[in-house]
């Protein structure tokens, strides 16, 4: 099959088969990349919890430093997948080429520079992101292989997404779904065979994420997209970046923001001890292990509603939104009760502390309330972030992890104590889920009808 049939082919289902139907198509794949790699990531914490409290703690703290690394590759991802599935939208496969090689060398430009800097600035980098004395000889040690993976990790987030935003998610799967299977053999072969430590821990991740990126390359290399990667396709324009960098502001906003949450909740946590933070990372991983669900089917909602509101089927991007959102209430709800009941044992499966399963059960019961309020945060986000409404995305994105909870923590802290960390991310969804409502209802209400000029985004 030629490009032009191929795109002709994905034009007509992503602008013709039933909204429902499709979302969940393309939200399948995305659901179980998503919990796939939650699993690897919860793999990583089982196994360095083994060591001491103190190493599970060192996991949190390193995961402010994905969460940086993520900011930058999900903004360059996020931002040209996007623009990409509306160039298509529209028929323009020669701009989707444009796109997708500009936002992959300045992803990998970008990853690069992180590691530079991550390596001269390493000690420093690891307090600031909450590390204590105790935690910084093994977060030293776990960074190191998260930092030389930087480039790959940054570049696999631009891969992935256009793939997803072109609606190939089945092949975005394939790439983090081996990724995540190499990483977790890697854990159990190196850690607990061998006993490397929490180095075994950073050695898997960083082989898993470049072998995940050379899987990914290959879908672009092989002809099974539509946009292409190519140095010629490459281009210094001004107008390029500035489209990818402004349409995945969103995604850096909110990928920085759960850097600077995750620094700040250790922080105060770390005023509890280290079982306090150790309890905390454990929490958070559960929590975005159930997330993840509602994640995968917003993000199989993105491209329905990037792509149909590039070809002016304003119709399908509404119907498309209330089933996401009516999806994801159903599944995060039903999960975040099973796991409600079970929430001492899931922590203590991790960490066998009586200090971490007393701070990490209440902790987890609270957060898992928080499910309820985060579909519709979610689905309205990334419709913004899909059609290009890059302040309004913008906005909302800075929320959850950012502007309600940075200040929600610390006023909370103040006055709880331990138990101000412990409800401070539930009291910020409840926050972000208000300020959400007035904003879907205004679009909904201008939105206009099919094959109309849409008013300009802001």
């Amino acid at each position: 099959m030629s490009n032009s049939q191929q795109s002709e082919k994905q034009y007509k289902m992503l602008t013709e088969m039933p909204v429902s139907g499709l979302v969940i198509k393309l939200g399948i794949p995305t659901t179980v990349s998503m919990l796939v790699t939650n699993i690897y990531s919860m793999a990583d914490t089982y196994f360095v919890s083994s060591i001491s409290t103190s190493a599970s703690g060192a996991v949190g703290i390193v995961f402010g430093l994905m969460a940086i690394i993520q900011a930058v590759g999900f903004m360059f991802g996020h931002g040209s997948g996007s623009v990409i599935s509306r160039k298509l939208g529209e028929r323009n496969i020669e701009k989707a080429g444009i796109y997708a090689s500009v936002g992959f060398f300045y992803a990998l430009s970008f990853g690069l520079i992180i590691t530079l800097g991550g390596f001269a600035f390493l000690t420093p980098l690891m307090r600031l992101l909450g590390s204590t004395p105790t935690i910084l000889p093994y977060a030293k040690e776990y960074a190191v292989y998260i930092l030389l993976a930087s480039p790959f990790m940054c570049s696999s987030f631009v891969l992935n997404n256009i793939l997803r935003y072109e609606g190939k998610a089945a092949f975005a799967m394939i790439g983090l779904v081996s990724g995540a299977v190499i990483n977790i053999f890697g854990d159990w072969l190196l850690m607990a065979k061998l006993g490397f430590g929490v180095s075994g821990a950073g050695i898997a991740t960083g082989v898993s994420q470049v072998i995940s990126f050379l899987i990914l390359l290959s879908m672009f290399l092989t002809g099974k997209t539509s946009s292409k990667i190519s140095v010629r396709n490459f281009s210094f324009k001004a107008a390029y970046v500035k489209d990818i960098i402004f349409t995945g502001l969103p995604s850096l906003v909110r990928q920085g923001f759960t850097s600077i949450s995750t620094m700040v909740l250790n922080k105060l946590a770390g005023g509890y001890g280290d079982a306090a933070i150790a309890a905390m990372t454990i929490v958070n991983r559960i929590c975005f292990f159930i997330f993840a669900v509602g994640l995968g089917i917003g993000q199989g909602f993105q491209p329905v509603s990037a792509f149909n509101y590039g070809a002016k089927k304003y119709s399908r991007v509404k119907k498309a939104y209330f089933f996401t959102l009516s999806l994801g209430e159903l599944m995060l709800g039903l999960l975040a009760v099973v796991g409600y009941f079970l929430s001492g044992r899931l922590v203590g499966f991790f960490r066998d502390d009586p200090a971490v399963i007393e701070i990490g059960t209440f902790a987890l019961r609270v957060q898992l309330l928080s499910l309820f309020f985060l579909p519709l945060s979610v689905s309205t986000n990334m419709l913004f972030q899909s059609i290009g409404a890059n302040k309004r995305a913008t906005l909302l994105s800075s929320l959850r992890s950012g502007m309600a909870f940075v200040p929600t923590i610390i006023i909370l802290t103040k006055l709880f104590g331990l138990t101000g960390v412990e409800i401070s991310q539930t009291v910020s969804d409840l926050a972000t889920f208000t300020v959400c409502i007035p904003f879907v209802i205004h679009f909904f209400k201008t939105l206009p009808r099919d094959g109309e000029e849409a008013a300009k985004k802001k």
